[in-house]
């Protein structure tokens, strides 16, 4: 066997791809240098070929019963493949379920094996009755044997979780916003909970349906300007600069809170935090974090000293989040106290060594001494939850579908708490991206390690199911970005460029059945954000997993440049103009975002810059043909993409001309009705722009006291009844 041929073997069986169709159509090679580095971050021994495959032989033998089993719920048999030599004798063996209900179901092996394939290398296939959605454990026991073979058997629901409006045909609208970018006159410097609960009534009353979120995991307070929300800290916690401090009952009863924040200089800060452009989360951060401890001080008097009802409420919230909580409050903890003393301690990779992972002595030691710190930090998080949870509650009790819908990054950053305290779950010497393409010659490099395939099957996809529970909590939808991660991910080895990665598959149809369970759990419905190169394996599974697609308006083309009618769109999708990846459609209109970037420097090539120019008036001729030929133009407006500017006109008959779509959901921008240019987020850059600051131009008050704003969504609300 040559050298090549074992490697590619290998890979095959861990389900790395040794080639992959690049965004020009065109068949592209992964270097074995790639494979062997990938391979050897899943723990396998690259020295040389006889070492790979006695590996491989090892970690691919297979167990009498496989870790786990998914099986989507039919009212057929479940059938279980025992892997037993050909002498074991079936005789010897029984079975015994335990249900999650708490169900006992058991019964000799004899009487339920319906194949026997051992003669030919495979298993002895026994059966069982179907079982309730859940979490089950199955053991097999052998006479003589000491300890039974055991599975986690996962039955679940055939698609995901639909509202009963989502299952009538209800085409529903609501705003997808970044909730930093919320101002009001009560804020401080940064939109909270307590905004985005006068945003749920605002738009409640105006007949949306949901609110969309950006994703409010758990960033890092020590760092403030870390702030991208793709790249948390954990994905299982909440961001606490989102924390509404005024509303926190201990704020109107803590002395000491009031004296800080009655006084003239920190009145004076409060002011100019607000009437900042962008967020200032550096002195956002100061400022709460000089008022949440003495919040947290009159909690320990008034609740957790006296034993009240408050205090057994956070006791439970602390005993639920178990060790997933700890590892975040240590790690908060630990981090601001280096921090203070260091300021150029921006995560654990630059901790004192005996600090870098949680389970250190040294780690141990500081949770003893600094208790109170770290029980700040869980509190915290706890005040946050109970946050946000109000606001969806509320959402429903004003009448929204959905409410609220969050949104789940597609990885953590490989210096926050998840890295800090993992168990193997993630494979740290691994960063997640995308290979070249059209828009990104160079490819993407997320910076964000990626769960582990093989741990996820050996743990019965623990790490998984945890991810899914914490984020379907308080919320009526959840959107998952880079949804097609499930199937596959852009691996590559730490060090090297995008160019240098592969495709690693994941169990997708485990995946999704899981997704559907917990949905189902949550009454939480699935938006998966399916942009940019989608295989085509992936669309129908998507589809029958209940799934809404993402259909972004500009991007619904065909190949002569038209753009598709909205009203041909799926169904069980959600349509959308802008992103918070592109231009505000008045910046893409007046193209501010190619002219920012030829400043920025983002397009050395002049002629390639040319060639984006024309192409987008392209787009905007297309655009302008398309919405008259559906009769949405309003007379007044030109058709002639060279003189036509965005105005309110042309923005209120691309809103509508996509409203009367057949997407289920519609989500719109609120910077789109404020006819805002300036983009929050501009991908590929860094320094060179303030991405994720941005905030909208008027405060919530003046927003809904608007006419031409009340007057879209009076015609969304419309529109809307009789889409699609």
């Amino acid at each position: 066997m040559t050298k090549k041929s074992a490697l590619k073997q290998v890979a095959e069986a861990a389900n790395i791809s040794d080639n992959y169709i690049n965004a020009w159509g065109e068949d592209a090679s992964v270097s074995d240098e790639t494979i062997r580095s990938l391979l050897a971050s899943l723990g396998y021994d690259t020295s040389n070929d006889e070492k790979l495959l006695k590996s491989a032989e090892k970690k691919q033998r297979k167990d009498v019963l496989a870790p786990v089993q998914v099986i989507k719920s039919n009212d057929q048999p479940i059938e279980i493949d025992l892997n037993l030599g050909v002498s074991a004798r079936e005789s010897e063996f029984c079975w015994r379920v335990e249900t999650e209900q708490g169900e006992i179901l058991e019964g000799y092996l004899q009487s339920q094996i319906i194949r026997d394939e051992r003669k030919d290398g495979g298993p002895l296939v026994f059966q069982l009755p179907m079982l309730s959605w859940g979490y089950h454990q199955l053991t097999v026991t052998r006479k003589r044997r000491k300890s039974p073979y055991s599975m986690t058997l996962i039955v679940t629901p055939q698609s995901c979780y639909k509202q009963d409006d989502l299952g009538k045909n209800k085409k529903m609208w609501g705003p997808s916003v970044q909730l930093y970018t919320l101002r009001s006159s009560h804020n401080w410097g940064i939109g909270d909970f307590g905004d985005l609960k006068q945003l749920v009534a605002e738009i409640a009353t105006r007949g949306g349906d949901f609110i969309g979120l950006n994703p409010i995991h758990s960033l890092f307070p020590a760092n403030p300007e870390g702030a991208s929300p793709y790249s948390p800290s954990s994905r299982s916690w909440l961001n606490i600069l989102y924390i509404d401090v005024s509303s926190v009952p201990e704020f109107v009863l803590s002395e000491k809170a009031q004296q800080v924040v009655g006084h003239a200089d920190f009145q004076r800060r409060l002011q100019q935090v607000r009437a900042e452009h962008w967020v200032n989360y550096s002195e956002v951060a100061s400022l709460k974090m000089n008022v949440l401890p003495l919040l947290y001080e009159e909690f320990k008097t008034r609740h957790l000293s006296e034993g009240t009802d408050r205090a057994d409420a956070f006791l439970a919230f602390v005993e639920d989040g178990g060790d997933s909580l700890l590892h975040q409050a240590a790690f908060d903890a630990l981090h601001v106290k280096l921090h203070q003393e260091n300021p150029e301690i921006w995560g654990w990779p630059v901790f004192p060594e005996q600090y870098r992972h949680y389970t250190s002595a040294a780690v141990k030691e500081f949770i003893e001494e600094e208790r109170d710190l770290v029980h700040l930090y869980m509190y915290l998080q706890w005040v946050a939850d109970s946050q946000i949870n109000e606001a969806q509650v509320l959402a429903k009790e004003k009448g929204m579908s959905i409410g609220l819908y969050r949104d789940l990054a597609v990885g953590v950053a490989d210096s926050g708490s998840e890295t800090w305290a993992d168990d193997g779950s993630l494979v740290q010497d691994v960063s997640i991206g995308a290979p070249p393409d059209v828009l990104g010659p160079l490819g993407q490099n997320w910076g964000l390690p990626p769960l582990n395939p093989e741990v996820l099957l050996n743990t019965a996809y623990d790490a998984y199911i945890r991810l899914l529970r914490a984020n379907m909590k308080h919320c009526g939808a959840l959107r998952i970005d880079h949804v097609l991660g499930l199937l596959r991910l852009w691996w590559i080895p730490k060090g090297k460029t995008a160019s240098d990665g592969a495709y690693m598959y994941y169990p997708v149809e485990d995946m999704l059945s899981i997704l559907a369970l917990e949905s189902h759990r949550h009454q939480c419905a699935v938006i998966g954000e399916d942009l940019g190169t989608v295989p085509d394996e992936i669309v129908d599974i998507l589809a029958e997993a209940g799934i809404h697609s993402y259909k972004v308006f500009f991007f619904e083309t065909s190949k002569d440049g038209g753009y598709y009618s909205p009203a041909h769109y799926v169904s069980q999708s959600m349509a959308t103009l802008c992103t918070h990846d592109m231009p505000t459609l008045r910046g893409f209109w007046h193209c501010e975002d190619l002219k920012t970037g030829r400043e920025l420097g983002l397009y050395p090539d002049e002629e390639q810059l040319k060639g984006l120019f024309d192409s987008r008036l392209r787009c905007k001729q297309e655009i302008l043909n398309s919405v008259n030929w559906h009769g949405n133009l309003p007379e007044g407006v030109g058709m002639d993409a060279t003189t036509v500017p965005m105005d309110h006109a042309l923005s209120e008959a691309l809103h509508i001309h996509l409203a009367s779509g057949a997407s289920a959901l519609l989500s719109v921008q609120l910077e789109d009705w404020l006819e805002m240019d300036q983009p929050v987020n501009i991908p590929g850059t860094v320094d060179e722009y303030p991405n994720w600051r941005r905030k909208l131009s008027v405060n919530l008050d003046d927003l809904f006291a608007r006419h031409d704003v009340n007057e879209i969504a009076h015609k969304l609300t419309e529109v809307r009844k009789n889409a699609g």
